[in-house]
């Protein structure tokens, strides 16, 4: 933890000089030291240090100095650091300026130069100080922080990123915390430069894009080689899965991911049914250990990055990124996963991030304290959610067009949600509309047979099932009709084999029609959608790699 800081400002050398010589001898055990030479610089420091969410305990200013005078000085540290101390360093005949100064300026007190001995002339007075100071402080935040507006889309786009690497961060929404406003004008940034993210070390940075966050935080944006033995495209559980399995087996493994490691099941809140875990563990805990597995065995990411196109090059494969950087690779694991339906209603789509989320947005959870919630869907991650806001929610309505949720839940989420006092479910019902101005206020919900009844809700979260994420793939690999890609024996039993596959062997389990591409996980037809199978097809896919690179 930093020490907090002890402001000197005076335009006299050697005075300056002397009262840091004093302050350091009793204080620097406690606190920093630093010391301004003239009113302007001392503005300057205090901007910078409000910018750095310094902690300044005191500030002691000489009232007579050019240009800018020791209580503009400390008038401006008020405005920024409010709880901090102030004292104005005067001469004797300014003493009537001083204690009219006291009054118009708010000081804590005022000190005749010159102040010797110490011990008895400034050090007793500034004890005091830094003892009442020290009775309020709380340490601010040392990590980044991230400043918006609650109901902005791109502000909750920064939070899921954020949230899905782990990185610990501040949130602080500009129209309820007051230090958001202090923030911003210490950084020269005002509302329409937000969201803004402001580093620890003081950098402020207006409307980040993601691959710019993931710079500043020491992820891979470029990759480190020019030809690769495997490539795993999306970090879901079967591409972390490859990815370990390639690494610890001696392959040159690079994973690139779009958006944040996990796929859906980084977002669920517990997982219960996982082998190995009898308590459960939480998406994000799965998907952390996994990822530092396999960069502990070696393996490259890179994140976020989305591969766009995908080429066969005298048996190589050539990767196309978003931002038309190239990666060849001997083999490919498509670990693509599946992503989130939307569902078709007036008002979603301009309510998006603003309280209809798809997904379990669990960086929103907070935000719903005590309000009522609406989750639209049947299936585990649907329960899931529905556990994990129940915490936090008023109350949780489970929307589902089926009678019960015996179809598409595990039976254990199904008694959970029986027993959880504040989840009533809907069924038979199905979500007409949603209403909100700049926000989520309202859902309008029509059960079977009834007229349209509207609900106050704070948010929305949609789970209506999943498709395949192949549309930029499925003009090279062979699709089913629902657009999930056909490997192995299904893809033997297809008409269009016989034109699309040269090779004398057959397609080994998970290969696609392009040989050495192969699928793993959600995307893949015929899989089954349960972490612990995904899991399964990653590693088993490294084994078919092995064989491909063999022949």
């Amino acid at each position: 933890m930093k020490k907090p800081l002890i402001l000197t400002v005076d335009d006299d050398p050697q005075v300056l000089a002397a009262l840091a010589h004093d302050l350091r001898q009793e204080f620097r055990h406690d606190y920093r030291i630093m010391s301004v030479d003239s009113g302007p610089a001392a503005l300057t420091a205090l901007d910078e240090l409000r910018a750095r969410a310094e902690p300044l305990a005191l500030v002691l200013a000489d009232q007579r100095m050019p240009d800018v005078e020791g209580v503009e000085v400390l008038s401006h540290a008020r405005e920024l650091f409010p709880e901090a101390k102030r004292v104005l360093l005067t001469a004797y005949a300014d003493t009537t300026a001083a204690i009219k100064a006291i009054n118009t300026a708010e000081l804590d007190y005022y000190l005749l130069k010159p102040w010797n001995p110490p011990e008895q002339l400034l050090y007793p007075t500034l004890r005091d100080l830094l003892a009442r100071w020290q009775a309020t402080y709380r340490p601010a935040f040392a990590g980044l922080r991230l400043i918006g507006f609650q109901w902005s889309p791109r502000s909750h786009a920064l939070k899921d990123f954020l949230s899905g690497y782990l990185v610990g961060y501040q949130w602080l929404d500009f129209e309820k915390d007051a230090e958001a406003a202090t923030l911003l004008l210490a950084s020269g940034l005002g509302p329409d430069d937000l969201p803004a993210v402001i580093y620890p070390d003081g950098q402020a940075v207006a409307r980040p894009s993601k691959s710019e966050l993931a710079r500043h935080l020491g992820l891979l944006v470029e990759a480190q080689h020019e030809l690769y033995d495997v490539v795993v495209i999306g970090a879901g559980p079967a591409g972390l899965a490859a990815a370990v399995y390639g690494a610890s087996e001696g392959l040159k493994t690079l994973v690139i991911e779009k958006e944040t490691p996990g796929g859906q099941a980084g977002s669920s809140s517990r997982i219960e049914n996982y082998l190995g875990f009898p308590t459960g563990l939480s998406g994000t805990e799965l998907t952390h250990r996994a990822w530092t597995q396999a960069t502990r065995l070696g393996a490259e990411f890179m994140a976020p990055s989305e591969v766009v196109a995908l080429e066969v090059q005298d048996g190589y494969k050539v990767l196309t990124l978003c931002d038309h950087a190239i990666i060849r690779t001997k083999a490919v694991v498509l670990a693509t996963g599946v992503s989130y339906r939307t569902l078709q209603a007036p008002g979603l789509d301009r309510l998006s991030g603003a309280g209809v989320y798809y997904g379990a947005a669990r960086t929103e959870a907070r935000s719903c304290l005590n309000q009522p919630v609406f989750i639209i869907g049947g299936g585990n991650s649907a329960g899931q959610a529905a556990m994990y806001l129940s915490t936090y929610a008023s109350r949780v309505f489970v929307v589902i067009r089926a009678e019960s949720l015996a179809a598409g839940m595990s039976q254990y989420l199904i008694d959970q949600i029986g027993q959880a006092p504040n989840i009533e479910l809907l069924p038979n019902t199905q979500l007409r509309e949603a209403c909100g101005a700049q926000a989520l206020e309202a859902v309008v919900l029509q059960r079977d047979g009834q007229p349209p009844v509207p609900y106050p809700a704070r948010a929305l979260f949609i789970f209506i099932g999943a498709k395949p994420s192949t549309e930029w793939i499925s003009h090279l690999a062979i699709c089913d009709s629902r657009g999930y890609l056909l490997t192995g024996r299904d893809l033997v039993a297809d008409p269009r084999y016989s034109t699309s596959w040269k090779e004398t062997r057959e397609p080994y389990l998970l290969e696609t029609c392009v040989p050495g591409l192969f699928a793993a996980g959600d995307g893949r037809a015929g899989a089954m959608a349960r972490v612990a199978s995904a899991v399964g097809e990653g590693s088993m896919a490294i084994k078919f790699v092995h064989q491909y690179l063999d022949e």
